[in-house]
This record gives structure tokens, C-alpha cells and sequence, in this order.
């Protein structure tokens, strides 16, 4: 690792990197676009704040504190009229900037019209609905440039969904970490991880594997995904899988003999909850198209049932490590993989301590 790196695993060891917040100044996800019609909302939350995603007769999406600045009622529970939002409660209305733009039952003057409520910069890219919860002056700067091979007719795409009972950070660490391979011995048999090499900057960090079988065999599932894509007389697990954290997102690619990636994997966490012990994972899993038309199509019920399987087994060990902490009120987590450290310093450097004290 870098000398210039080594101060900032000092810094990830000194803290609970559990304590740790998402930074609101980066994109999170928060829904899909499809999830949304025209004239209609949906109730979401980024660490603790309600926010009611819309989109507007004009079909854009916006984005507005989800609490009227009346009575402090839900805006979700209200109605869309063009591009504003009518409070259920009394009928205040609020424009897409979250000004106040009428209170019906009051003779309204320009001087008279009330405080709005907060709105955050909106955007849907590649299917997700995006808001920035942070300063809006960096939000055009830090757009996310694209969420792997989603969109690439090159490849077949499925999403990936799911609330998970655990702070962001665990989820970066056991995507990261390949020598858990273990947990997943019914899906895959014995497989053994080898680390080529690992790199990190100050807001990135990216590992390098091959894999060896070393007993048992895998499922359907597992031989599609590659199956579908390696030539025969390649051996097994002769591949190389690239792991990068580009904070706060997270991708997975796997490469058969260069090339493109033959499995392209993008993921975003969305923190839920005040302390973050929550999360809601976003993502796209796209595997390439091979050459023999719609053999894809047919591995493809095999590929979603190996893949959910894995998923959920990583879903409940991450949720597991979410208990111990709790339970021992701090991170106990003897760390000794150097590649994890350099991404927890990352993490650490680049996140928001939540329990830090508020300026006056």
C-alpha cells in the first residue's frame, strides 16, 4: 500500500467505522424509475429523512422534504397537480423547488406566502431515481457516470432489490472480501480465493482474485453464469474478478481471457435509519450474451436462482455482524486482510462520523 495511505488505516482503526455515516454530498438511489407513474409519489428515506420522490405532468421526477410546513403531515399522502404537490391535510401547495405556492383558504400576497420545505436535486439515470442530500452546489460534479452494463445490449440484466438489517460498510466489506467463499460452499463446493493485488486512493480501493476449486462442484446456477460465456478447454475458475469500491458505489466484474467483463455487477447503498444500521441495495447484475442466440434466455432461471441464493446467504452473515455489534456496542472485528484495510480507510475517510457534535 502506499506510505501517503498508511495514516488513513491508522484513522480507520481508530474509529467505529460502524459510527461511521454515508456522506450526503454523492448520489444514492432511492427507487426505480418505473416505480414511479406521472402524477404519482412515493415515501422513501436517506438516514432518517422522509422524502417524497414524484414526477410531475411534465414526467420529470422531483424530490421534496416528505413533511408539509404546516402541520408537519406527509407530502406523500397528498396529490400531484402538474408539477407541485398539495398537502392531503389543508391543501398547501409546493412547487418542485419546495416553495409554498398557495395556501387556498387565505387570500394570498406575494408577502404572505410561507415557508416551503427542503428539496433535493433529483435525477434518473440508467432506471434509478437518484436525489443528492447534500450541498446542492456539488451535486452536477459528482453525477454518477454510469451503473455498469445495464444499459449495454451486449449483456442480460436483472436487479438487484433488497433491504438489509445492516450498516453500508458491511456490505462493502463482504463484497471486497472473496475469502468468505466458505459461507458459500453449498452453492459452489470448496472454492479457494487468491488475492493478485490491490490498489486504493483517497476515495477508491480495488482488489484483484482468481479462484481455484479445490473439492465439490458447483450448481446450474454458478456453471451458467460462466458457462455460458468460456470456451471449452479453459479449465476452471481461470478468471480474473476485479472488486472497486469508488465511494459510495460499488462494482464486480469478472474477466475470461480480456476483454469485456464477462459478469458486471454495480451496486449503491442507501442508509435507511438515523444510525444507518439499515440499508436498501441497489443494483444491476449483467452477464454477456454469448455468441449462440438464446442460450442466455434459457441458463438465465438458473443464473437468478444461484445468484439469490448467494445473495441471501451474504444478506444474513452481514446481518449477523449488524447483531454483534449491537450487542457489543462497538466493533470488535479483528481485521488482518490487507486489502479490507485499505478499504475501511476509505470508508472512514470519506464517510461522516455520526456521532460527531453539531455546530452550534
Amino acid at each position: 500500500m502506499p506510505n501517503d495511505m498508511s495514516s488513513a488505516v491508522g484513522v480507520a482503526e481508530a474509529v467505529d467505522l460502524r459510527r461511521v455515516g454515508s456522506h450526503p454530498d454523492y448520489w444514492y438511489p432511492l427507487c426505480w424509475s418505473d416505480e414511479i407513474k406521472p402524477g404519482k409519489m412515493l415515501a422513501r428515506r436517506f438516514a432518517g429523512e422522509p422524502i417524497v420522490v414524484y414526477r410531475g405532468k411534465s414526467g420529470q421526477v422531483f424530490a421534496l422534504e416528505d413533511r408539509c410546513a404546516h402541520r408537519q403531515v406527509p407530502l406523500h399522502l397528498g396529490v400531484v397537480a402538474g408539477d407541485t404537490v398539495k398537502c392531503s391535510y389543508h391543501g398547501w401547495t409546493y412547487d418542485c423547488a419546495g416553495a409554498c405556492v398557495d395556501v387556498p383558504y387565505i387570500g394570498m400576497g406575494d408577502n404572505r406566502l410561507p415557508n416551503g420545505v427542503k428539496s433535493y436535486p433529483c435525477r434518473e439515470i440508467e432506471g434509478l431515481v437518484f436525489v443528492f442530500p447534500g450541498d446542492p452546489a456539488l451535486a452536477e460534479e459528482r453525477l454518477p457516470s454510469g451503473l455498469g452494463s445495464a444499459r449495454n445490449g451486449a449483456y442480460k440484466t436483472r436487479r438487484l432489490n433488497r433491504e438489509v438489517a445492516c450498516h453500508y460498510s458491511f456490505m462493502h466489506e463482504n463484497l471486497f472480501d472473496m475469502n468468505h467463499q466458505f459461507l458459500h460452499r453449498k452453492q459452489m463446493g470448496m472454492i479457494k480465493a487468491k488475492c493478485l493485488g490491490r490498489d486504493n486512493g483517497p476515495n477508491w480501493a480495488e482488489v484483484r482474485y482468481t479462484f481455484s476449486r479445490t473439492a465439490g462442484s458447483g450448481t446450474v446456477g454458478e456453471t451458467a453464469i460462466l458457462g455460458v460465456v468460456r470456451g471449452r478447454g479453459e479449465g476452471d475458475f481461470t478468471d480474473l474478478m476485479v472488486i472497486r469500491t469508488d465511494y459510495p458505489y460499488q462494482s464486480l466484474k469478472v474477466f475470461v481471457g480480456g476483454g469485456d467483463p464477462v459478469l458486471d455487477v454495480w451496486l449503491g447503498y442507501t442508509p435507511l435509519d438515523k444510525a444507518q444500521r439499515e440499508n436498501r441495495t441497489f443494483g444491476y447484475l449483467s452477464v454477456k450474451r454469448p455468441g449462440v442466440p438464446l442460450l442466455i434466455d434459457i441458463a438465465w432461471p438458473f443464473i437468478t436462482k444461484f445468484t439469490e441464493a448467494i445473495f441471501q446467504e451474504d444478506r444474513d452473515i452481514v446481518e449477523f455482524e449488524q447483531a454483534a455489534h449491537d450487542a457489543q456496542g462497538s466493533d470488535w472485528n479483528n481485521e488482518i486482510f490487507p486489502p479490507i484495510r485499505d478499504l475501511r480507510a476509505v470508508l472512514a475517510r470519506c464517510g461522516v462520523r455520526l456521532d460527531a457534535p453539531q455546530e452550534a
